[in-house]
């Protein structure tokens, strides 16, 4: 796993659609798995696609020109909790999707408590949705995370999902004690709100940046 800093950074001083918890609806279950699962239906994303989403996270390195200044694409996504995110493997061919891998480093809601340090193979990445398996230290499965896309007359009816923990006997016997040491309901709810602001965020500069990265692309 490369190295990569760790630490919040200073928060971007620019305008973002900065959406409430009560713009989507969200919630936490308990499955009979014995996995948690934190979900999200988000409001409808206005003027996106789903194809633009995954282009999106096919191309989520590099810089952006926003609002007069060029800043980390990652950055602007979410302006206070995000720090980095690489493919840590690409496909054969350099490109990303399933047999790739992401390294994502993010802060909830800006508390060192609550850092996400991980790699994430990718299993599936199309126009329906999106899924990663975050490994702490690039091993240990411990989360899933689940998108889908629904293209409307208005924009895209987005969904996702968090489910932490591994299916079996084991972690029905663990859960509280994982709750308790790695991911209470507190951290999930952290992780639903932090999710919401960055969804949200794809309706003020995902537009303009695929426009302008695919100008032959209708």
């Amino acid at each position: 796993m490369k190295k990569v800093k760790l630490g919040l950074l200073p928060k971007l001083q620019i305008h973002w659609n900065r959406k409430s918890v009560d713009s989507a609806e969200s919630g936490r279950e308990v499955l009979p798995d014995g996995r948690i699962k934190y979900w999200i239906r988000h409001d409808t994303l206005k003027g996106i696609h789903p194809r633009m989403l995954v282009w999106w996270f096919q191309h989520l390195e590099g810089d952006i020109e926003y609002e007069g200044g060029v800043y980390n694409r990652y950055h602007v996504w979410h302006p206070e909790d995000h720090v980095h995110v690489s493919y840590e493997k690409r496909k054969p061919d350099g490109s990303v999707g399933p047999g790739a891998e992401l390294r994502i480093v993010e802060y909830l809601g800006r508390q060192k408590s609550y850092l996400v340090n991980v790699v994430s193979p990718i299993e599936k990445l199309d126009e329906d949705g999106f899924i990663h398996n975050p490994r702490l230290n690039g091993i240990l499965p411990i989360a899933r995370m689940e998108y889908s896309f629904k293209e409307t007359a208005h924009g895209t009816r987005y969904e996702n999902c968090l489910l932490v923990g591994w299916k079996g006997f084991s972690f029905k016997l663990m859960r509280p004690l994982f709750e308790f040491l790695f991911f209470d309901k507190k951290h999930g709810l952290a992780w639903i709100k932090h999710n919401i602001e960055e969804v949200g965020q794809f309706e003020r500069f995902l537009p303009g940046l695929y426009r302008k990265e695919n100008e032959n692309i209708r």
